[in-house]
């Protein structure tokens, strides 16, 4: 009976090793075959995945458009043009209108992608952009570029935008038109969005301390040619803006020029309206004696003052005058802006500029 326990041992040891092997190599096949069972769909997307990571877009060098002509007292478009060949970047030049902007991008599309695409244009606050919406067509407004659109007016870029392409506009006070930013952007979109970049400052080119600067806008009105003087205008500025402490609006007002870094100089630019209305008959058509009875009657006309309004400008800030045709009005203002220039300088270290960098949200919006 003894010798039966030891024998019994022995058997239980070899049974239990047998199935120790036996599963051993049951797992062994299951790890064989497992990549055998793989799903031909997943390798499909594993390969497309693998190709999507690979591809590279190559980006060809910014490129600006010189959108205008300089007139007779300003150097605005040539000091820009020096700025951005002192770059080294493309410059195109002749390019008046947005047609001939769209039209130049797809013709000399080069299989790189557009990097930065930079467009020279002063810009009106009021009355839009200094570039034509077609050649010898409207000037670029929100309304303007809209029409074009619906109308299938302006080409379509059909290759080189990318969602990481910036279409940058120096074009001052820009920025703070978001109606007419919102439409441009609607005409270079492509299969792609790109980023339209613009600023509420001011761009200046070719000062006399730094080829691109930028500068915060003030803005006061008077009747053309009925200044109230420069002493009562300087009052006016320190109503309108009263938490500017920094600036003499005085000195500003008779600045020409940024004398030193920093220094707050003003220009002046004008704002005219003309509106005609036709009548029946010669008899019923106003005769206005004073620039007083002409406002009264703006502001009697309901469509008349909403079209004020939208200049958010005083009625009165404009000289008025009524031209009588036959049996047609016409209605001429003009106010004068007197734009005062803050330049942004450096909070810290030697007096500097502020460096027009387009990745500075503080300084550029990106739509």
């Amino acid at each position: 009976m003894k010798n039966a326990i030891p024998k019994v041992s022995l058997a239980m040891g070899v049974l239990l090793t047998a199935l120790f092997f036996t599963s051993c190599k049951k797992e062994k096949k299951q790890l064989q075959i497992t990549p055998v069972i793989a799903n031909n769909n997943d390798n499909s997307k594993i390969k497309k995945s693998i190709a999507k990571e690979e591809k590279v877009i190559i980006y060809r060098k910014p490129i600006v458009f010189i959108a205008g002509m300089d007139g007779k007292k300003s150097n605005f478009y040539k000091n820009a043009r020096t700025h951005f060949l002192n770059k080294e970047y493309e410059v195109v030049d002749n390019t008046f209108s947005m047609e001939e902007i769209l039209s130049w991008l797809n013709k000399n599309y080069n299989e790189k992608a557009y990097s930065e695409i930079h467009i020279v244009a002063k810009n009106n606050p009021w009355k839009g952009l200094d570039l034509e919406t077609v050649i010898k067509g409207e000037k670029v407004t929100a309304n303007s570029l809209r029409k074009s659109v619906i109308n299938s007016a302006l080409p379509k870029l059909e290759k080189g935008i990318s969602s990481k392409t910036k279409v940058v506009f120096h074009s001052s006070g820009l920025g703070s038109n978001t109606e007419l930013v919102n439409a441009l952007k609607e005409v270079f979109l492509s299969k792609e969005a790109p980023s339209v970049v613009v600023s509420p400052y001011y761009s200046i080119f070719g000062g006399e301390f730094s080829e691109h600067s930028l500068a915060k806008p003030y803005y006061g009105f008077y009747p053309t040619a009925e200044s109230p003087g420069n002493v009562d205008l300087s009052k006016e500025f320190t109503r309108k803006y009263p938490k500017e402490k920094d600036i003499n609006w005085f000195d500003a007002i008779t600045n020409e020029k940024e004398k030193f870094i920093g220094d707050v100089y003003s220009t002046k630019f004008n704002i005219p309206i003309q509106w005609s209305f036709d009548y029946k008959s010669s008899d019923e058509v106003p005769n206005f004696q004073t620039p007083k009875e002409i406002i009264d009657w703006i502001k009697k006309d309901d469509v008349l003052r909403g079209k004020i309004a939208n200049y958010n400008i005083p009625v009165e800030k404009f000289r008025w005058t009524a031209v009588r045709k036959g049996s047609k009005l016409i209605i001429k203002g003009k106010t004068t802006v007197i734009c005062v220039l803050k330049p942004l300088i450096k909070p810290y270290g030697d007096l500097q500029h502020v460096e027009p960098d387009v990745t500075n949200l503080r300084l550029y919006t990106l739509l």
